[in-house]
C-alpha cells in the first residue's frame, strides 16, 4: 500500500500537463447541518442493515456453513463477502459532494470552531498572542495507498495555527471516495454527451478536483500541502493554474529530482586564438566537414533508435495498462495487499513500535468498500497509459517554471523517498526551502505531528510576513 508511493511513481515517466481545465463553479456547499442530516442517514441506514441479519436459528444455521466457506477471502482479516458502500464507513464529521459524478469524501477544519479550545489551553500562562490569520485556505492531498485519514494528527491543528479553513480530501480510487466500474464509459450527470469522459482515475481529475475544492471554499487562492504521490498532484495544478496556489508544502514528494548539470567553463583566449588559426588550415577545414557528417549521422541513427525505444516502450505500457485491467491483475493486488499490506505500513515509519491498532485501521477501513481492489488496479493501469514520454515536457524544466512559495520537508530516515532526492528537489525549485526532521520516516505529519506543525507555522510566518495581533484574553 503505502510502500507503492514512492515505487510506483518512480518507475515510470510522471504524468503529463493535462488539458487545459476549467475548474467548476461551486453553487451550493454542505453546511455544518447538512453533514449531520448525512451522518444521521447514515446511522439509520446502519441500523436497518444490522437488523436484517437477525433471523430464526435454521437461518443462523445456513449462514454458518456459508461462514466456514468466507474464511478463505480475507484480506488482511476483512471479509471481502461483506463490502459495503462507502458512506456506511464515514466518520461523524465526514462530508460528501458531487463532482464529475463521483461522490467525494471530505473533511473541513474551520478554525473559529477551535478558538474556545486554544483559549483553554492558553489560559494558564496568562497573556497569549495570536499571529495574523491567513487569506488562504489549505488543502491536503494524501499519497499513493493512503486516504485523509493520514492528515488526522495535524489537520486541525493546522486550521489553529493558520487562521484558516483546511479541506482534505480522498483522491479517487482511495479512502471513502465513491469508486466507478468502467472509468471509460464514466460520464458525469448532466455532462455534455458528446465530450469524451475524464477518466476519475487520471491526473487530470485529480487537478480538476483541487482546483473544484478551491472554488468550494470560496477563495481565489489556497496553499497545498502534498504527501508523497500527493506532491505531483500539488505541483500539476500548479502548472495548470499557477495563479489558483499561493504557496506548496511538499512532504516526502515522491517526484525524481534532476540531477545537477555541470557548469561549462568558457575557452581562454590562447585557445581562441588557437581555433581561429586551424581554421585558415585546409587540411583543418575538410577534417571539420567530415566531423560534422559524421555528427549528423550518428544523431540521425540516435534519433532513430529512441524512436523505436519510445515505440517499444509505449507498446510495452500499453499491454501492461491491459494486463492490469484483468481479473488475474485483480487477483493478484489482492494477494499483495494480503500478504505485505501491514508491513508496508510499518516500513513506512521510523519507529514501528508506534504504529498502533487505530492507525492499521484507518489504513485498511477502505478495503471494506465495494469495488476497492478494481479502482486500484485502474488507477494503477491509467497512471502507466499516460505517462507516455513523447506527452511530457521535460520535468526539470517544468520544476524551474515554479516561482511560488515552497517548502519540503522530509525524514532523515525515510525508506520510500530518500532525504537525499528532497535535497535535490530544493536544489531544481528556485527559492524553495528544506526542512529534515531527525529520526522519522516517510510520515513526518504522522510520526513527528507537533515538530511538522511547528516548521509549517514558520514556514507561513516567514513567507506571508504574519505578525502577531493584540493578546487574547485568558478564558475565564
Amino acid at each position: 500500500m503505502i510502500m507503492s508511493m514512492a515505487v510506483v511513481y518512480n518507475q515510470f515517466v510522471f504524468p503529463g500537463r493535462p488539458a487545459l481545465l476549467k475548474s467548476p463553479v461551486v453553487e451550493l456547499k454542505p453546511s455544518a447541518l447538512q453533514c449531520e442530516r448525512a451522518r444521521q442517514g447514515r446511522l439509520s441506514i446502519k441500523t436497518a442493515a444490522s437488523s436484517s441479519f437477525a433471523g430464526s436459528g435454521a437461518e443462523y444455521s445456513e449462514s454458518l456453513s456459508k461462514d466456514q466457506k468466507k474464511k478463505g477471502r480475507r484480506i488482511v482479516d476483512i471479509d471481502q463477502d461483506e463490502l459495503v458502500d462507502p458512506k456506511l464507513l464515514a466518520d461523524p464529521d465526514s462530508c460528501f459532494c458531487e463532482f464529475q459524478g463521483l461522490q467525494l469524501h471530505h473533511k473541513i477544519f474551520d478554525p473559529e470552531s477551535e478558538a474556545q479550545d486554544m483559549l483553554h489551553d492558553e489560559a494558564t500562562s496568562g497573556l497569549s498572542y495570536q499571529k495574523e490569520k491567513l487569506r488562504f485556505p489549505l488543502i491536503l492531498l494524501h499519497g499513493f495507498g493512503a486516504s485523509l485519514f493520514s492528515w488526522n494528527a495535524v489537520a486541525k491543528h493546522l486550521a489553529k495555527v493558520a487562521g484558516s479553513k483546511v479541506i482534505s480530501f480522498d483522491r479517487p480510487a482511495f479512502g471513502l471516495t465513491s469508486r466507478v466500474d468502467n472509468p471509460f464509459k464514466h460520464a458525469p450527470s448532466g455532462g455534455s454527451q458528446d465530450r469524451k469522459p475524464l477518466n476519475p482515475y487520471s491526473m487530470a481529475f485529480s487537478v480538476l478536483a483541487t482546483l473544484y475544492f478551491i472554488d468550494f471554499l470560496a477563495a481565489e487562492k489556497a496553499i497545498l500541502i502534498g504527501h508523497s504521490a500527493g506532491c505531483l498532484v500539488a505541483t500539476q495544478t500548479y502548472f495548470e493554474a499557477p495563479e489558483r496556489v499561493a504557496a506548496m508544502i511538499l512532504v516526502a514528494p515522491a517526484i525524481i529530482a534532476p540531477l545537477t548539470s555541470p557548469k561549462k567553463v568558457k575557452a581562454n583566449d590562447q585557445q581562441d586564438s588557437s581555433n581561429s588559426d586551424n581554421r585558415k588550415n585546409p587540411v583543418f577545414n575538410l577534417l571539420s566537414i567530415v566531423s560534422k557528417f559524421s555528427r549528423f549521422i550518428a544523431q540521425t541513427v540516435m534519433h532513430l533508435v529512441k524512436g523505436m525505444v519510445n515505440m517499444l516502450d509505449s507498446l510495452y505500457k500499453k499491454a501492461l495498462s491491459a494486463f492490469l485491467r484483468s481479473s488475474i491483475a485483480v487477483m493478484l493486488v489482492r494477494m499483495v495487499i494480503d500478504k505485505f499490506g501491514i508491513t508496508a505500513i510499518k516500513n513506512a515509519w521510523y519507529d514501528a513500535s508506534l504504529v498502533t491498532d487505530s492507525v492499521l485501521e484507518g489504513y485498511t477501513r477502505p478495503l471494506r468498500t465495494k469495488g476497492w481492489d478494481r479502482a486500484l488496479v485502474e488507477f494503477t493501469a491509467e497512471m502507466l497509459a499516460s505517462s507516455v514520454p513523447e506527452s511530457n515536457p521535460p520535468w526539470p524544466e517544468r520544476l524551474k517554471e515554479i516561482s511560488c512559495p515552497v517548502l519540503i520537508v522530509t525524514g532523515d530516515s525515510d525508506r520510500l523517498v530518500p532525504s537525499w532526492n528532497s535535497e535535490r528537489l530544493s536544489h531544481a525549485i528556485p527559492g524553495s526551502r528544506l526542512e529534515v526532521i531527525k529520526k522519522c520516516g516517510h510520515l513526518p505529519h504522522e510520526e513527528r505531528p507537533h515538530e511538522f506543525v511547528t516548521i509549517v507555522d514558520n514556514f507561513l510566518t516567514t513567507v506571508f510576513q504574519r505578525v502577531e495581533s493584540q493578546p487574547l484574553q485568558p478564558a475565564i
